[in-house]
């Protein structure tokens, strides 16, 4: 995800029917930590600063880490990741499995959303429908849904089946148990009270049960999805409805305040407190000294002098694991012929410095990338270095290509810190000065978050700095979401390696437009490819060619830091989802 925090984790370990089935079928993940013992129900507010507010809080609406530390706590997945852990575990299913390409579940009964309703099977279709299905009547348009649709579900589910009863099961085969009720599909609406989901896939698709458990497959109430289409005085986007461990109580966007309150009628563990305030502060200092002062409980969005502030502090603690994440600079091949060529690309890689960035500007919250992946996802190709700074070879690559007297080039960036870019006005800086260098201009474009992050998709950007954390830890959540352009090859160019940005089905989340057909065909390859290690070789020639062609200026791969009051108890860092703010109790 965009600067995603990731996605929703909690609660018991998997149930053997399920858990073998699943854990079969699914490769290239990596375990950290252990889930916290269950604590006694608690009270009170924990305060979470943050360095910039939500833009929405519905999560087909968004690419964004910020929106998704809130949706986490207001919606659940069908399949959900241990807490701490890349693992999977039951979530609103309590039983799944994929057999080839047929996907199987059983749902969880007397779950309620916080409208009241129940949550059924049906609810998932409509969840599915408003997301891929242009045709649902309740779709909310093009411009609303992110790009998270197709690539989560909607190029891989040929259909939805609700059907059975609550007496339905999964079976050893993978099929359900249908006897009890009549099957409906999501084409044609669902039945009432269904608990078991069939669901087919186009064919194999390797990560599909970690998609189910990321967090733009939240699973939304099919009556809040029909009043968001039919009343314009409710919108999903600012009153949401799920079924999570807090529900929405309000949001001061002036003041960057979102409030939420417990759920008395959770399903799972938790919550611990009464009360959870998400607030925006933006520079990295002044948050870390409102934590020092009481006025925040954790804080994320951590720079060099931040953790360093927070580390020297008697009423707080520096929290750190290895994030599973990566920053770059894309080059937008649509918008500048420049980047159009391959040895441009090169000799911007070789001129900027990340080793500087990474060490000086960073200060050892991070390591320098040297392709799309970072070390401990399937696929890291341990042969490739990053590139060297290399002024002289970068100038003598410009002369190649054309370009020896320089030219000049707009870098948008945002204002506020991202745990794989803490610092990026100095980051940005840094580039300028590098490619100076090497007698290329660059213009910096500042912008808060939210809206640099529309000014990227809508591609306007000539290059920009940006930074995924892993919604499932899988590799095709990196290489497939980020650099493939997910239209087929008959709509490509002959001889052209990048694509217009107005092409039917364009992945906006590939924003340097990279287009190129072996890549794309290895990617797609890995995808259907249930072997782990094919597949892991498929990724490390992913990434080799990745770095050759360098659509990216590979940057770096951060640590996941929290600033974390002493009141504070039973709070940990999720390499995927979070913040786990159902788990926490406060003193005091």
């Amino acid at each position: 995800m965009t600067s995603n925090d990731t996605s929703v984790s909690r609660r018991s370990l998997l149930k053997a029917a399920g858990g073998a089935a699943a854990s079969a079928s699914v490769a290239g993940y990596v375990e950290t930590g252990e889930a916290n013992d269950v604590q006694q129900q608690g009270s009170g507010t924990v305060t979470y600063a943050r360095g910039n507010d939500s833009g929405t809080l519905d999560p087909q609406n968004t690419t964004s880490g910020e929106d998704v530390k809130v949706t986490n706590q207001l919606y659940d997945t069908l399949i959900e990741f241990e807490p701490n852990k890349t693992t999977l575990q039951e979530g609103l299913a309590t039983q799944y499995s994929m057999d080839g390409t047929t996907v199987t579940l059983t749902l969880r009964e007397g779950v309620t959303f916080h409208n009241g309703d129940e949550f059924t099977a049906e609810d998932f279709v409509a969840t599915y429908r408003r997301f891929t299905d242009s045709d649902y009547q309740f779709y909310p348009g093009d411009s609303y849904v992110s790009a998270y649709g197709p690539f989560t579900l909607g190029n891989w589910v040929e259909s939805v089946s609700t059907g059975g009863s609550a007496s339905a099961t999964t079976t050893d085969g993978g099929q359900a148990n249908e006897t009890d009720a009549e099957t409906t599909t999501a084409q044609g609406g669902g039945g009432q009270g269904s608990y078991t989901l069939t669901i087919e896939l186009d064919e194999p698709y390797a990560p599909f049960l970690r998609n189910l458990a990321m967090f733009a497959s939240s699973v939304l109430s099919r009556r809040a999805i029909e009043r968001h289409a039919q009343d314009q005085n409710f919108s999903l986007s600012n009153q949401p409805v799920g079924t999570g461990a807090f529900q929405f109580e309000s949001w001061d966007t002036g003041n960057q305040r979102i409030r939420l309150s417990r759920n008395p009628d959770y399903w799972g563990e938790g919550p611990y407190v009464n009360e959870v305030v998400f607030t925006a502060i933006g520079s990295n200092t002044t948050r870390a000294q409102t934590l020092i002062s009481g006025g925040a409980d954790i804080i994320d969005g951590i720079g060099a002098q931040a953790s360093q502030i927070v580390r020297n502090a008697d009423a707080a603690e520096l929290v750190e694991t290895q994030g599973i994440n990566v920053g770059y600079l894309a080059m937008n091949m649509a918008r500048r012929e420049e980047f159009r060529s391959k040895k441009v690309r090169q000799a911007i890689s070789y001129a900027v410095n990340t080793e500087a960035i990474v060490n000086t500007i960073f200060r050892g919250i991070a390591e320098q990338a040297s392709q799309p992946i970072p070390q401990k996802v399937l696929g890291y190709n341990e042969s490739i270095d990053p590139y060297p700074h290399d002024p002289d070879r970068a100038q003598q690559l410009l002369e190649e290509a054309g370009y020896g007297n320089g030219f000049e080039f707009e870098l948008a960036t945002f204002k506020n810190p991202r745990t794989y870019n803490p610092s990026p006005i100095q980051a940005a800086q840094t580039v300028k000065s590098n490619l100076n260098e090497v007698g290329i201009t660059v213009n910096i474009n500042q912008q808060p978050f939210n809206p640099f992050l529309t000014y990227t998709e809508q591609g306007k950007h000539d290059a920009c700095f940006l930074g995924w954390m892993t919604d499932n830890a899988d590799p095709d959540n990196f290489y497939y979401a980020l650099l493939h352009p997910q239209v087929s090859e008959d709509k490509l160019q002959q001889g052209q390696d990048w694509v217009s940005w107005d092409t039917e089905g364009f992945n906006t989340l590939d924003v340097a437009a990279w287009a190129n057909r072996e890549f794309m065909q290895l990617t797609e390859q890995a995808q259907s490819t249930l072997d782990r290690n094919e597949r892991a070789e498929l990724y490390k020639q992913a990434g080799q060619l990745a770095h050759d062609e360098a659509p990216w200026v590979f940057i770096d791969h951060a640590k996941e830091l929290r600033g974390v009051a002493n009141r504070v108890q039973d709070f940990q860092i999720a390499p995927i989802s979070g913040p786990l703010l159902n788990r926490v109790k406060v003193e005091g």
